[in-house]
């Protein structure tokens, strides 16, 4: 089988970690490059992360010996050698957005896990097992960049993936509104308890920018494309309050919703078992047999205990039951830095690749 070949940047955070050690060994991308800020280009990528290196496996072998390169500096030396790459940035929103749009026109498609793109029209933003038929406007963007396979790609953010995934398969009762309260990893800041130390034995109750994200972007995702772009949806409201919590990795929600049309309890759960997208009917490498696991047990799930559950690239749910205000209140969880970043974006690039999108 053809295999793709795929550039980093962005490659010496956390997240960008994460998709060095995804992309080892992986099925169908060979990881060629890796690229980083100024001051790492030039080193070989043992030396440029240094002590910031924060898996809990070692750098990989195949990418001891790459020597880190200037992302900007040195953009226009990955034309017809990549195939395509992920974006992980720690930038200014701007200079993101324009970083990720000057590889697009060098027709090097960007598979993107940050921010910068979410609110444009004519990016898809996906959750490969929600809405995949998006990827159809990426036609307009290629237009609107005057490209022929340039494009960008994003991921939602990550903290969405321990709850909308679990609103989705119920949409078909008229969900109305929701509540959402998640309680987020320290993972998601980039950091560990090492660098965070004011987490411990502590609660922020603020994530900057995190609330309206969490709001908004899942109006764009149960959206549809019309013309030029994707118009958002209308309904559900949701409100959302986020807290960073003393936990290394693992999203979890606490989550209340009301329906047009109430379901049963056993609906909820077999429309959540019975749940299956693109990624599962296409048995893309990256992607869990099993979509959403419910737990019987009253205190699960836990990030300790299941962050890991299909190689955190499951959505993890428990305590179901009925409410005195809403409808139904629910525990919703997900792995922030798999399924919620670098694991999502290697599957979105793997629904992208099966889909044809690299060729």
């Amino acid at each position: 089988m053809k295999k793709w070949k795929v550039g980093v940047i962005g490659a010496t955070g956390m997240v960008g970690q994460r998709f060095v050690t995804l992309l080892d060994g992986h099925p169908w991308f060979e990881p060629v490059c890796l690229l980083a800020s100024a001051r790492s280009a030039g080193k070989k990528y043992p030396e440029a992360v240094g002590a910031k290196w924060a898996m809990s496996v070692p750098i990989p072998e195949y990418a001891k010996n790459i020597t880190v390169l200037d992302a900007e500096a040195d953009a226009e030396k990955l034309v017809g050698n990549v195939d395509f790459v992920f974006c992980a940035v720690n930038m200014k929103k701007d200079e993101t957005k324009a970083l990720e749009e000057k590889y697009a026109k060098l027709e090097i498609p960007v598979v993107s896990n940050n921010s910068a793109h979410r609110g444009t029209k004519d990016v898809p933003m996906i959750i490969p097992e929600i809405n995949a038929d998006h990827l159809s406007v990426i036609a307009a963007q290629k237009k609107r960049l005057g490209t022929k396979r340039g494009f960008i790609a994003v991921k939602s953010n990550c903290s969405l993936q321990s709850y909308v995934p679990l609103l989705h398969p119920l949409l078909s009762y008229g969900v109305k509104n929701a509540a959402v309260c998640t309680y987020q990893a320290i993972s998601g800041a980039g950091k560990t308890f090492e660098t965070m130390p004011e987490i411990v034995d502590n609660v922020i109750p603020y994530i900057g920018g995190e609330e309206e994200k969490s709001e908004v972007e899942p109006l764009k995702i149960w959206g549809k494309v019309e013309g030029d772009g994707i118009v958002n949806a209308t309904a559900p409201v949701i409100t959302a309050q986020c807290l960073r919590v003393p936990v290394s990795d693992g999203h979890t929600a606490a989550v209340f919703v009301s329906f047009e049309k109430k379901p049963t309890k056993e609906e909820i759960l077999r429309a959540w078992a019975d749940y299956a997208g693109e990624p599962q009917r296409l048995a893309l490498p990256s992607a869990p047999r099993q979509f959403i696991h419910y737990f019987e047990e009253d205190n699960r799930p836990q990030p300790k205990l299941d962050r890991m559950t299909e190689n955190g690239m499951a959505i993890c749910a428990g305590r179901l039951r009925e409410d005195n205000l809403f409808d139904y209140k629910f525990i919703g969880f997900s792995h922030n830095t798999l399924r919620g970043a670098a694991g999502g974006a290697v599957l979105l690039a793997e629904l992208l690749a099966a889909k044809g999108y690299f060729d």
